[in-house]
């Protein structure tokens, strides 16, 4: 076992009460979603735009279930990679489970950039596939410079990105509501499905629901704040459920609002597939006011933090898993003058790089069409094994949480079902296609490592500090 894995390290400061706790959840989970698949969710359901947020959000509540039931019975931080371990012990299950949430952090960043670079340019009128291309890919850079600089997490920076990702989220909602308030909107068509693609409501729903589930991630991050959160076996179930309903709320109020601000039939066709419907709502609903200027780049703070957060998560799990011998120690390497771990994040970003490459150069899809829906299918694969992991690890009877054993039974079910082809357009099967790859780079990595490595001691013997900053323990 490697003295990363040996030497003793002081707890981590518990500076988060019950506030600061939410404004986390919330944040986390608002980022980039609701800009990424509003206008994709109208586009399947039409008036009806809401009812994919609201199932989307009864699925990831049955998962934040078992993920609280977890978190309460091993209070460390690292999530579905320590339960997997705990329930199955066998490396390569977990090793897997690992690699995912890796790649969902690389795949979720890499649609931030896309929304980022399509909302920023938008705010300066520039429609361009070529300079958009540019800009996401000078974004994932500079997030690995600023990586490289060792900027960790900050709660309180985090707070003050929440708040202005609830400002965008306000103006939208205002403007909605604005035009239902003074006549100009058919009311009406909330109730109303309307697909493009001719499909029964059920599928279109279905289709919709997997789309939407992009924007209902985020709350499984909190797990790895538990050990710097105050007395969190008391807090922690109610103000996750608390921060998923505050946010599938807001997502319900936006989807109401594009409904209302859109015209009939239009909704169907955004201004930019990047950048999402809202910027019409805005341009439509309150025209003439400078807001319009405005919002494209409140947007660009507001899905900003939320990357930098998936890649500094992406090159720190990269950076454990080498050190604690499951892939190459050369992506453990540290940068001598900044404690930072260079190699891993010069890997993640490359991989960013090239899918955000792939996608613009090599399909026909949009980024943040192909890239947020290859996170959501990376993230219902490890829902589905956490909610397993929860049945399994119920023979240890510590905690202060238990979910009804339907609970866990149903999350995996429904996280299985939207895994499957009938939940994705024909379109979204390179979703699959980019997945797959993903996970090959990481087992080809992983035997490799087994073949020339040889690394002493067990796998994963340290699982719980396998994301901890280099120098934590050194």
């Amino acid at each position: 076992m490697s003295n990363l894995a040996q030497e003793e390290t002081p707890d981590l400061k518990r500076v988060m009460g019950p506030k600061l706790l939410l404004l986390f959840i919330v944040g986390d989970i608002l980022g980039a979603g609701v800009y990424a698949v509003t206008g994709r969710i109208a586009g399947q359901v039409g008036g009806i735009a809401w009812l994919p947020f609201l199932v989307a959000f009864a699925v990831a509540t049955l998962t934040a279930y078992s993920y609280l039931e977890l978190v309460t019975k091993y209070p460390q931080a690292a999530g579905a990679a320590l339960y997997t371990h705990k329930a199955f012990g066998v490396h390569f299950v977990t090793f897997l489970v690992a690699f995912t949430v890796v790649c969902s952090g690389i795949t979720s960043a890499s649609t931030s950039s896309g929304i980022l670079a399509s909302n920023l340019l938008l705010g300066f009128d520039v429609k361009s596939d070529g300079a958009t291309l540019v800009v996401a890919l000078l974004f994932m850079c500079l997030l690995a410079a600023i990586n490289l600089r060792g900027v960790g997490e900050s709660v309180k920076f985090n707070v003050v990105l929440t708040l202005v990702e609830l400002t965008a989220l306000a103006i939208v909602i205002a403007i909605g509501f604005a035009v239902i308030g003074r006549g100009d909107a058919d009311f009406s068509q909330v109730t109303v499905f309307e697909s493009a693609d001719d499909k029964g409501m059920f599928m279109a729903v279905t289709v919709a629901t997997a789309i939407a589930f992009f924007s209902m991630v985020g709350f499984e991050d909190s797990v790895n704040m538990v050990e710097e959160t105050k007395d969190p076996e008391r807090i922690f179930p109610k103000i996750m459920l608390t921060g998923l309903g505050i946010a599938v709320v807001l997502y319900m109020l936006v989807a109401v609002s594009v409904v209302a601000v859109i015209p009939p039939g239009k909704v169907l066709s955004p201004t930019n597939e990047d950048a999402g419907i809202l910027i019409d709502v805005v341009k439509l609903g309150a025209p003439g006011l400078p807001i319009d200027s405005v919002f494209p780049f409140l947007t660009v703070f507001a899905v900003a933090n939320t990357a930098l957060i998936n890649m500094l998560m992406a090159s720190r799990l990269i950076y454990g898993m080498a050190r604690q011998g499951v892939l190459p120690p050369v992506l453990g390497k540290v940068l001598p003058s900044r404690r930072t771990p260079w190699v891993a994040i010069a890997f993640t970003t490359v991989l960013a790089l090239a899918l955000i490459t792939y996608v613009r150069l090599g399909s026909e899809s949009a980024i943040v069409t192909a890239l947020s829906g290859t996170t959501g299918l990376l993230l219902l694969a490890v829902f589905a094994i956490v909610n397993v992991c929860c049945l399994i690890l119920r023979r240890d009877p510590a905690g202060s949480f238990r979910a009804p054993t339907w609970v866990p039974a149903l999350g995996a079910v429904c996280c299985v079902y939207l895994l499957g082809p009938w939940a994705r357009l024909e379109a979204d099967m390179i979703q699959y296609r980019i997945a797959a790859g993903l996970l090959v780079i990481g087992i080809v990595l992983w035997g490799l490592t087994r073949i020339f490595f040889k690394p002493e001691g067990g796998h994963f013997a340290d699982i719980e500090h396998m994301g901890d900053e280099p120098g934590d323990k050194a």
